[in-house]
């Protein structure tokens, strides 16, 4: 590709024998950004008016042509310069406003590797210029496919799903995958952090689409229960992101939760605990964040009529047990709401006068509480009430006598584990904050353990 590429813009390749040394040796290098500095690298050497500067990179794919492709990886391939006091970088005019998202550099679009010359005599490239807090404002979200006004009854579920976004909770449904359709309509716009991060993600993936530079939506993704544990924790010989990377700051939601294979849902255990996966191969090891919502929807039964209350369930203890036990009980201790949603009556079904609240008014709800969360942290390296380590849960969920005695009876009586205590306190943490409390009080743990049904 170099070699044509210089030919066809009418530059002389060498004749004698080129080598290029792509050190270290014992790194292994993959992808085309290497053409784009190898022929700077060769045009230098033949002659052509290319200033010595080592505060500057080049980046890019040649085509055969001469003509810059775009590449993946750009932004944390720039943010990576930009720490090794790179100040000014060449890149194809595709990835340029995606790389400028990088604050403090100078960031050059090149169409064509004779662009690069003729930059530094007759026609100097013009640098790309994004204002990102802009950019984010103006492409936040605000049209979904799914609303919560088109949703009858369900109060409870409801109020289970604006829960889990307001504080980033993981949540289990039996039945109704309407409902968590619709918790993309009530989540709250990323920060600049979480866009910034997501970008990289989705950039190093090849996701990332060159008409929108920056990610502005959080990531709703629905995997198929044939998916593989490597599809969902990431993989390959050179490991790149899975569904739970791409989900970060997110949703995943996994339909027919228990028709996954019991082995594919066990490898979600340490990502959701730690908010992160390592991803291991004989020659690197990887590490990618993880901080997702987990939401899960299943039947309450095989037959799916477990508590109707028109029709009659026909399994067996048996069945249901078999049923269940598909879930384990250290994954079920890392789901914060387990809820039940029971189907509707058919005079709920056919009443249409009644009006169900819209997700615009639950979303700005969530959208406090968060703020309220994004404020107690900024100086803890955290967003969400989900994200609490037990030093942070101790700070910050403090509880009074009266409070501390009831949780220790229920955990008594109910057996709670260690964490599925440290969940309740968290829960009850983002209760208290959407009625915009203080400090957590009876009424948020008694309300936070009504949300463990299963």
């Amino acid at each position: 590709r170099v070699h044509s590429a210089i030919k066809n813009s009418g530059y002389t390749f060498p004749t004698g024998k080129v080598i290029v040394n792509l050190a270290p040796a014992d790194i292994r290098k993959e992808g085309t950004n290497y053409d784009l500095p190898i022929a700077v690298g060769i045009l230098k050497e033949q002659g052509i008016d290319i200033p010595d500067d080592n505060n500057t990179a080049f980046l890019g794919e040649l085509s055969l042509d001469g003509n810059l492709r775009k590449v993946n990886g750009i932004l944390p391939l720039v943010s990576g310069l930009k720490e090794n006091g790179i100040t000014t970088v060449f890149v194809p005019e595709e990835n340029a406003r995606e790389a400028a998202l990088v604050k403090d550099m100078v960031i050059l679009g090149v169409k064509h590797l004779a662009d690069i010359a003729g930059h530094y005599t007759e026609n100097p490239l013009k640098p790309t210029v994004i204002d990102i807090n802009e950019y984010l404002a103006r492409n936040a979200n605000t049209d979904f496919s799914y609303d919560f006004k088109d949703v009858k009854g369900q109060v409870k579920a409801k109020k289970a799903l604006e829960i889990a976004a307001a504080g980033g909770h993981n949540i289990l449904m039996s039945g109704k995958t309407l409902m968590a359709k619709c918790l993309a309509s009530i989540l709250p716009p990323l920060e600049l952090k979480e866009a910034l991060e997501l970008t990289k993600i989705y950039s190093i993936s090849g996701l990332l689409s060159p008409d929108e530079p920056l990610m502005t939506k959080r990531p709703y993704r629905s995997v198929h229960h044939t998916a593989s544990s490597n599809s969902i924790i990431g993989g390959g010989s050179n490991p790149k992101p899975g569904e739970i990377t791409l989900a970060h700051r997110g949703v995943l939601f996994l339909d027919e939760m228990v028709e996954f294979p019991r082995h594919v849902l066990e490898v979600l255990r340490q990502p959701l605990e730690d908010g992160e996966v390592v991803v291991s191969r004989t020659r690197n090891s990887i590490k990618y964040p993880a901080k997702f919502m987990l939401v899960g929807a299943m039947n309450p039964c095989p037959c799916g009529y477990l508590g109707d209350r028109e029709k009659q369930c026909i399994c067996s203890e048996y069945q249901l047990q078999r049923y269940r036990s598909k879930l384990s009980g250290p994954l079920l201790d890392r789901i914060d709401l387990i809820i039940n949603v029971p189907r509707l009556t058919t005079d709920e079904l056919i009443n249409t006068s009644s009006e169900a609240e819209p997700s615009a008014k639950i979303r700005e709800r969530v959208i406090r509480a968060r703020k309220l969360q994004a404020e107690r942290y900024r100086n803890d390296g955290i967003l969400t009430n989900s994200e609490l380590n037990a030093r942070l849960i101790k700070k910050y969920c403090i509880l009074d006598g009266k409070t501390a005695e009831f949780l220790k009876t229920a955990s008594q009586k109910f057996h709670l584990s260690g964490r599925r205590y440290s969940r309740i306190l968290k829960l009850a943490r983002t209760i208290a904050d959407l009625g915009g409390k203080e400090n957590i009080t009876l009424e948020d743990v008694t309300q936070a353990l009504q949300y463990r049904e299963g």
